[in-house]
């Protein structure tokens, strides 16, 4: 069992135990809300003595059986029943309450209880689930380790990925970073459609993916592998004979850095292509445009083109939801702009975090956000490059993939597509 299979284990056996004795919902109710049965007994108790006799502010906690099996446990739930009961039997209350009025309570007090230990069953069940799916979806798209590959070709990288879908984990984006024979390679997708529906077809992509980079000499055959299996889950749904959408297809970029670290070759499916981060200016690498995955049939040939890499360069690869994303006056975010202005610098303490990038996603607000035209999203090759005044200071992987998404979660908060970050370093120096 894993360090996360067992995470979960102990959080769905608190999840029970929490359940059975607190509030039902755990986390998912608000905490403020399980204030309220409390605070409705402390003051209806507060006010009895000196509320005038006629005005019954005693009946009031007649509530509270029912509404504290909603919130809470059973146990719980009883204790508030019998404290009720106690409560209505005091002098203060006569002759409003009478024993009728107190087996009223006790019914209700029971039936609170009974709501209770369904939804406590409920709720772990629930939390289980969870946990459960947690873990499949984290085995579909595991964290970067902070460094991939070995001797001159190694790079470090980091990746930042939110699905437009919050609640889960993984949506239609994918990426990898995997060392081979052939050096150092990256993927970067986006499938089409996003949420549990498009799970399937990114776990297929991943697995051709890694099992490509073993075997094939160039990113032609990657690319090659990736069409094959696209075009056999389209053959496998079109024969269930279900009312599935047999429309597959995915854009991806693909990358390799050279064995030396000297040079990184680029090839791109329909996929904005990625950005180099070289000597203070940022620059597109687009390599001759090719169709989406899925669209022309597997073995159609595949240009990249190749790049020669200095000391510190950066190379960033994003989907298309970053640059689509809009803020509320529907200006697109711009992203050659931002990176311009060196938004890494200070987060040294977001690179320093293990696992810094996956599964987070920064929220707080940028000072100064303003709006700027689409940038970076798949313009042809020779377009201007973005340029930062003062000396290069070529950012670590996991500052930039973090400030760059702090200042996306704050120009659009709210998205419509997934998105992802990723980026690399190599770490070889030309002569070194």
């Amino acid at each position: 069992m894993t360090g996360d299979d067992a995470s979960g284990v102990d959080e769905a056996t608190r999840a029970a135990r929490a359940a059975w004795i607190g509030a039902v919902g755990g986390p998912l109710l608000p905490r403020w809300l399980r204030v309220v049965p409390v605070a409705l007994f402390v003051v209806v108790g507060a006010l009895t003595p000196v509320a005038p006799r006629w005005l019954q502010v005693a009946t009031l906690l007649a509530a509270l059986p029912p509404m504290a099996g909603l919130l809470y446990g059973p146990l719980v739930t009883a204790l508030f029943g019998a404290a009720v009961l106690v409560a209505l039997s005091q002098p203060t209350t006569e002759p409003h309450v009478s024993g009728g009025d107190l087996a009223a309570v006790a019914v209700m007090s029971s039936f609170g209880v009974v709501v209770a230990w369904f939804r406590s069953r409920y709720t772990r069940n629930l939390v289980v689930f969870r946990s459960v799916a947690e873990a499949a979806q984290r085995a579909v798209l595991p964290p970067l380790p902070p460094r991939v590959g070995s001797g001159p070709g190694a790079v470090r990288c980091a990746a930042l990925y939110r699905p437009a879908l919050r609640p889960a984990l993984v949506g239609g984006d994918l990426y990898d970073v995997r060392d081979g024979p052939h050096g150092v390679r990256v993927l970067v997708g986006d499938v089409r459609g996003h949420g549990v529906e498009a799970v399937g077809t990114v776990a297929s992509l991943l697995g051709a993916f890694r099992e490509a980079v073993l075997d094939e000499p160039d990113l032609g055959g990657v690319a090659g592998r990736l069409m094959r299996r696209l075009a056999v889950d389209a053959r496998r749904n079109r024969s269930r004979g279900e009312e599935v959408d047999t429309e597959l297809f995915a854009t991806a970029v693909l990358l390799e850095v050279a064995r030396d670290g000297r040079a990184v070759r680029v090839a791109s499916l329909g996929h904005p292509p990625p950005l180099l981060l070289s000597d203070g200016r940022t620059r597109e690498l687009a390599p001759p445009p090719a169709p989406p995955l899925g669209v022309v049939s597997p073995g159609v040939a595949l240009s990249a083109m190749a790049a020669p890499l200095r000391p510190g360069d950066v190379l960033l690869a994003y989907t298309d939801g970053v640059t689509e994303a809009r803020d509320s006056n529907g200006a697109f975010f711009p992203l050659l702009e931002r990176l311009a202005a060196r938004p890494w610098e200070g987060e040294a303490t977001a690179a320093s975090r293990p696992g810094a990038g996956y599964g987070r996603w920064p929220s707080d607000r940028w000072p100064g956000r303003r709006a700027g035209p689409r940038s970076g999203s798949g313009s042809a090759a020779g377009a201007p490059a973005a340029a930062w005044s003062g000396p290069p200071r070529p950012p670590e992987p996991a500052a930039l993939v973090a400030s760059v998404g702090r200042e996306l979660s704050a120009f659009a908060p709210k998205l419509a597509d997934d998105v992802t970050l990723l980026a690399i370093l190599p770490e070889a120096a030309p002569g070194a």
